[in-house]
């Protein structure tokens, strides 16, 4: 199934998230609001997309996009959820629910950025120790033994 089949059969099945559907770079991206992630990420579940392959994100400087990649092996097709929260209280809720590739992948997430999933049932840190202060992939995190080089800036 090609990208433009895709959003016509979306389209069709769940005419709400329509407008939220765009191509970007010749994928699928549907964007959504933190409050609206749960609902439009059962609704492409319920449509056939039964693979999370990726959850992560990227430090906006006004904003966290988290980026979710699902696929559809009934269709071999693929999509991309983004959904951008707030920078200084980044809450979400887990998909861990729907797929339990989730669960690993939200821990790194809240490890590497802290971006709480509520009603993940495990969120710990996966990668750092217990005690590790911040959160690494932030854009603002300092650590006085990490030389920056101008261009990561």
């Amino acid at each position: 199934m090609n990208i433009t089949e895709l959003r016509e059969h979306l389209c069709a099945t769940y005419p709400d998230l329509c407008p939220l559907f765009s191509i970007e770079f010749g994928d699928g991206v549907i964007s959504v609001d933190p409050d609206r992630l749960l609902e439009a990420a059962g609704n492409l579940r319920d449509l056939g997309f039964d693979r999370l392959s990726v959850v992560t994100a990227v430090d906006r400087p006004t904003h966290f996009e988290l980026v979710y990649r699902l696929y559809a092996r009934s269709m071999s097709a693929a999509v991309f959820i983004k959904c951008n929260v707030d920078r200084d209280s980044p809450r979400v809720h887990s998909l861990a629910g729907l797929w339990p590739a989730a669960l690993w992948q939200e821990r790194e997430t809240f490890d590497m950025f802290g971006i709480v999933f509520d009603g993940h049932p495990d969120l710990r840190r996966i990668l750092l120790p217990d005690d590790w202060e911040g959160y690494p992939l932030r854009k603002d995190y300092e650590d006085e033994t990490v030389i920056r080089r101008p261009d990561y800036i």
